[in-house]
């Protein structure tokens, strides 16, 4: 009886959390709003500015996974090449070492505050805005009151004879410890979340370092199932980019081994401080920091080990150029891509107008069988806009996306019967 109490705690905990983070992640997505979309659009050829916007939207979503699959979206329209692909999944895993480092600050005991105050504002403050920092302070609180009640739920397992030698033998084999910690990750899909319960078996006097660490890099191979999942339906870039992640986060661990086994890594982390949590934030951001280092100068390499695993050239792509249903993880990216698709239709209508002019005043058949090739493609644009105009509205959108969706709608009538 007292085992499925502890397990209905721990779940309970685990649920707390990841709801926390989803919200916070959400509010904090919202109130950037365009701000988020601007960054975005700052990529370029660089890989550092790569990695740059690829930690700072991590940070702002709250997931690497989700940034992930976004990348593999962009890949997929055909908006981003694989090299700048590369830079953000390298900078996601950065950003994804923030939560990590939230999370080692022990303060569920005044988390309830920031659940109070954060519904507070959420149910009584007027204005989208300071709703949004209402739903970010309550994401905040309510992480921590799950972190409160896995490390509450875990404090009976220390004592539990089978769980300490689960663990030893755990942290006597690594392979074991990597093995466990991608296959948590892949079913969680959230490294954080695997992070979250790391921090809170430390903080139950579970786990010591050298225990998490062969865990934490097992989450980094874990974390990749997210977007291999995504690229299902995918072109072969996306798919490329998917496999450059697992490339990235395996041969980051394979890098990383020698100095985690022998318990180094574990040590210089111990060395500034006492705290296991810390000190399993820390060596977590190390190893995504150095890992990045040391593979952003790779990044032509890793783009032609790619296209060596995955070869072949992408078919030309028919229909929507912009729009892709992997966008709608984030729905401030997803109404600016629609607006594009929108002015990509326009301006296919306009052509037809102008080749049926033509075609009228110069008596032209040729002419006029491209008017109604351009029109077979502007139709297959309506229905396919409006299709995800449909999914975005289901999305949580701010007044502004709901203005862009609902005016959409009718201006891809419009289009239409110029076309």
């Amino acid at each position: 009886m007292d085992t499925i109490l502890t397990i209905v705690k721990l779940l309970g905990g685990l649920g707390l959390f990841i709801y926390g983070m989803k919200l916070m992640g959400d509010g904090l997505e919202n109130a950037a709003g365009e701000g988020l979309k601007k960054i975005l659009e700052k990529v370029t050829k660089n890989p550092i500015i790569g990695v740059i916007v690829g930690a700072v939207v991590t940070m702002v979503i709250q997931s690497s996974s989700a940034t992930t699959v976004m990348v593999v979206g962009f890949v997929n329209a055909g908006l981003m090449n694989l090299a700048q692909a590369a830079g953000i999944i390298m900078g996601a895993n950065i950003g994804t070492t923030v939560t990590a480092q939230l999370v080692a600050f022990k303060l569920d005991n005044i988390a309830p505050i920031f659940v109070f105050v954060g519904a507070m504002m959420v149910m009584f403050v007027k204005g989208k805005k300071r709703r949004e920092i209402g739903n970010i302070i309550l994401g905040f609180g309510i992480l921590f009151v799950g972190m409160g009640t896995m490390s509450g739920a875990m404090k009976p397992l220390t004592s539990s004879p089978m769980f300490q030698e689960i663990l030893t033998t755990v942290g006597s084999h690594w392979y074991l410890g990597v093995i466990a910690g991608a296959l948590i990750t892949a079913v969680l899909q959230s490294s954080s979340a695997t992070t979250g319960i790391l921090v809170a078996l430390a903080t139950a006097g579970a786990l010591n370092i050298n225990q998490a660490l062969p865990i934490i890099m097992g989450c980094n191979i874990g974390t990749c199932i997210t977007a291999m999942l995504a690229t299902v339906g995918t072109n072969k870039t996306a798919h490329r980019a998917a496999m450059l992640h697992l490339i990235f986060n395996v041969v980051g661990t394979i890098i990383f081994l020698p100095i985690i086994v022998p318990g180094f890594l574990g040590n210089f982390v111990s060395y500034f401080t006492t705290d296991v949590n810390r000190q399993i934030a820390n060596a977590h951001t190390i190893f995504n920091v150095v890992n990045t280092l040391i593979m952003v100068p790779l990044i032509p390499i890793l783009c032609k080990i790619v296209e060596r695993i995955i070869p072949g050239e992408d078919d030309e792509k028919v229909g929507p150029k912009y729009i892709d249903d992997r966008l709608l993880e984030t729905p401030v990216i997803a109404a600016g891509q629609v607006v594009k698709e929108t002015i990509r239709m326009s301006n296919k209508a306009k052509l037809s107008l102008e080749l049926a002019m033509d075609a009228f005043m110069k008596n032209d058949e040729n002419l006029a069988e491209k008017v109604y090739e351009n029109e077979e493609i502007i139709n297959n644009l309506e229905e396919c806009i409006t299709n995800y105009l449909v999914k975005l509205s289901k999305c949580e959108l701010s007044d502004k996306e709901k203005n862009i969706v609902a005016s959409t709608f009718h201006i891809v009538n419009d289009i239409e019967r110029i076309g």
